[in-house]
């Protein structure tokens, strides 16, 4: 056996797979909750030192799971949320509660910022992207100004998954797909931008504070005594330059040359593709990101989601099986009820404060179904507008990979079908971050082993092997459905800009 990690330390929990590389099998998954500092100012932010207990209960847990001895695992590759803003001093001590990627206290900061790149125009020249509310350079600027003696202290500037690689292997260092969503980064050079960093602080502080970069096939170091000591793991392990979510997902999921769209139904929604160059988008929402695969990952992120179903299932007290089964006593359009579901403000359209709203309620529509129902589709109905930036773009999928939580819903992924008028299907590895953490591990691993080895043919052959599709849950869209969802999507448009004059659609 040819054992490695893939370890995913998302929004709500860390979870961790273990594979092996030579029967090309997952042999054992693990995971644990985080915890969620929010309040009603947008702020939303976590303790690192959570994301630490988590990791060491997940992985103990993939590994008692798996039946093996840790001490067998070759390497680890790390995916964590994006856009996370970790400050440490001198000695790697974390100076701030880290704020999260749907955290929109920075907002007025992001704005600030924006006007002084020039708008959404200057934006785009200065970084390939428009920086957005989320990103990590808004919550620079907002420490700098609100925490100035902690300011005083900042050495390193660490995203969420640099953060796990730092308490792995004690090196300070970033990779380009998850640095390119910070906003401090030239997605078309793959570089730190200047004219970004001093529009923050001119000082030298921020430039210096910025970890050294890696390109995604190379292995960053070993893991250090003490973590090796708490995971049970041998002193040789090796550690990949991991990545953001998306971009380790878009690896788990075998999105890796063009043709495949992947969906995330997670707390958040995320639509991304492959791209063997930048892509120079006629819409500002779209984030032109790199990938983890030394390509670029065209991406568009709305913040409502699971997110969104979620309160709607809290708050009629319902368990999952029981707001699947509202789900499915509700017929297409609610009853006429219609929600614009920003309970997190929202990413795309650009709408950072933006409340949740329902319309249209009459004694008899208004059903704990339809409700149900309603959320749903204008989840969904915020990722088809998103679908339709890309389709401006050329970039076309003939089918889409969902993954995500609400990827589990048969009701919900025939509403995707329908909504988007494209096959989907779900891949039988539920974990596709921390399985593109895994595989990028094997990659790295296996480069550095036989450097003359060609890197894409390598990482075509692992996704080959790694990445299956879940026949099972194949779904075209109903055509009858499918008219009907157009009238009702373009019914959601005419609300969100009756509400929102400001969208462009």
């Amino acid at each position: 056996m040819a054992l490695y990690a893939g370890i995913d330390c998302g929004t709500q929990g860390t979870k961790v797979v273990i594979v092996d590389s030579t029967q090309g099998v997952i042999l054992g998954e693990g995971n644990a909750p985080h915890r969620l500092i929010s309040q009603a100012n947008g702020r939303r932010e976590q303790e690192a030192d959570w994301w630490i207990e988590a990791l060491v209960i997940a992985f103990r847990q993939a590994v008692t799971n798996a039946g093996i001895d840790a001490g067998e695992i070759n390497a680890l590759g790390v995916s964590g949320q994006q856009h996370g803003f970790v400050p440490l001093d001198a000695d790697g001590n974390v100076l701030h509660s880290v704020k999260l990627w749907c955290d929109t206290e920075t907002a007025e900061e992001n704005e600030r910022l924006l006007q002084r790149l020039g708008g959404v125009n200057g934006s785009l020249e200065t970084l390939g992207l428009r920086i957005a509310t989320g990103y990590t350079a808004s919550k620079i600027l907002w420490f700098k100004t609100h925490h100035p003696a902690l300011w005083a202290r900042l050495h390193t500037v660490l995203l969420p998954h640099d953060y796990l690689n730092f308490w792995l292997t004690g090196e300070r260092v970033a990779e380009y797909g998850d640095a390119s969503g910070t906003g401090l980064f030239d997605v078309r050079t793959r570089r730190w931008s200047k004219t970004a960093v001093d529009l923050i602080d001119d000082s030298g502080r921020l430039w210096h504070a910025l970890p050294p970069l890696k390109s995604a096939e190379c292995c960053i170091g070993t893991v250090r005594p003490a973590a090796a000591e708490k995971l049970g793991l041998g002193p040789t392990v090796r550690v990949s330059t991991g990545g953001g979510d998306n971009m380790m997902a878009a690896i788990g999921s075998g999105n890796i040359e063009a043709g495949t769209l992947t969906l995330s139904l997670g707390t958040s929604g995320t639509l991304f593709a492959w791209s063997a160059a930048p892509v120079a988008a006629e819409s500002d929402m779209i984030a032109g990101f790199c990938s983890s695969t030394n390509g670029w990952l065209p991406l568009i992120c709305t913040m409502n989601v699971t997110s969104a179903t979620t309160a709607v299932q809290t708050l009629l007290d319902e368990d999952l099986a029981g707001f699947n089964a509202l789900l499915a006593q509700a017929a297409p359009g609610a009853g006429g009820v219609e929600m614009l579901p920003f309970f997190n403000g929202e990413r795309v359209p650009p709408l950072p404060h933006a409340r949740a709203s329902l319309h249209n309620l009459d004694s008899d529509n208004f059903t704990r179904a339809n409700l149900c129902l309603a959320v749903v589709e204008s989840a969904t109905y915020g990722l088809r507008y998103g679908i339709e930036l890309f389709r401006r773009q050329g970039i076309e999928a003939r089918e889409i990979r969902l993954t995500g939580g609400g990827a589990r819903s048969a009701a919900w992924r025939q509403i995707v079908a329908d909504v988007m008028g494209c096959p989907v299907v779900c891949l039988k590895a539920k974990e596709t971050a921390a399985l593109g953490g895994a595989i990028q591990a094997m990659w790295a691993t296996e480069l550095a082993d036989d450097p003359q080895r060609n890197a894409d043919a390598l990482l075509a052959e692992l996704c080959q092997r790694f990445v299956a599709l879940d026949e099972a849950t194949h779904t075209r869209p109903h055509a009858g459905r499918q008219a009907q969802y157009e009238t009702l999507y373009q019914r959601y448009l005419q609300r969100l800009q009756q509400t929102y004059p400001e969208v462009q659609l």
